[in-house]
């Protein structure tokens, strides 16, 4: 499987945006996007946080 480079998935991403999104808008997709990316890393080298204690910040 290819990998795509980072500027290459960036550029795809911000595809998506509307042509009229704001420097604004497109900055927090991009960060989402990354946030994304990093949650689902996390979980590939299982680094999670048990359900319990998600809820337990939760209800704090």
């Amino acid at each position: 499987m290819t990998q795509i480079s980072t500027r290459d998935a960036v550029l795809e991403s911000l595809k998506s945006l509307p042509a009229n999104a704001s420097l604004d808008d497109m900055i927090e997709h991009l960060v989402f996007v990354a946030k994304i990316e990093e949650g689902l890393k996390q979980s590939d080298t299982r680094n999670l946080i048990p359900h319990d204690q998600v809820a337990a910040r939760f209800t704090r």
